[in-house]
């Protein structure tokens, strides 16, 4: 079994709010003008990453389907005479390193991952292999536009960073990965249903892969 105490928890649920909307209602928790260069998802996610201050012996893991879906619109978008701005900030990684570089903070390791349905089980399974005693597992989506007419884009915009510690000091919760029957019936748990449950503070207990259980408690 794997398993790490939770000692924090930030989440912002911006749902089909425009770019334009949150940039203003979150430019404040930011430097001065700095929200300008930023994308949508790189906005929200930093509202929850940069108050829980990534340390450089931390390992920060990083999930997310779609990643800088405007970005990437706007990229293609952009051809015959490709934007090398829109490439830069379009690839996968680029919300959390967008803050990761305003912090001016380096981190033992960063481990973005991509994927599907079992986003959050991969994601979960690499935080809690980590081997620091502190790790940080934060993601998120932006809604997207004409690749959300597509079906390759969320319908929402939302992120989240949990602390996940060997210590159970100060402890909020507890999340695992736990062994379980092989061959009995599973249902995937896809990235936004994993953030309702963090957003909410639901308990959780799914068999959500093949042989594995997720188990997510709160006591406060």
């Amino acid at each position: 079994m794997l398993e790490r105490w939770i000692t924090a928890l930030r989440t912002e649920d911006a749902g089909d709010e425009s770019p334009a909307a949150t940039r203003e209602r979150l430019r404040d928790l930011f430097p001065r003008n700095a929200t300008r260069r930023m994308t949508q998802l790189g906005i929200v996610l930093g509202s929850t990453l940069q108050p829980l201050r990534p340390r450089e012996n931390d390992t920060v893991v990083y999930a997310s389907t779609h990643a800088e879906t405007l970005a990437l619109e706007g990229y293609l978008d952009s051809f015959p005479n490709p934007s090398p701005t829109l490439f830069q900030t379009s690839i996968h990684p680029s919300s959390v390193q967008q803050n990761l570089i305003q912090l001016q903070q380096p981190v033992r390791e960063l481990l973005p991952l991509t994927g599907g349905d079992d986003l959050p089980a991969l994601a979960l399974q690499a935080a809690l292999l980590a081997p620091t005693a502190r790790t940080l597992l934060c993601g998120g989506e932006e809604r997207g536009g004409w690749l959300l007419e597509q079906g390759h884009a969320s319908d929402r915009t939302f992120a989240f960073t949990l602390v996940l510690s060997t210590d159970a000091t100060d402890a909020i919760g507890r999340v695992s990965l736990e062994p379980a029957a092989s061959d009995a019936p599973f249902r995937p748990l896809p990235l936004a249903a994993f953030f309702d449950h963090l957003h909410h503070r639901r308990p959780c207990d799914l068999l959500v892969s093949p042989g594995r259980r997720l188990v997510l408690n709160w006591s406060t």
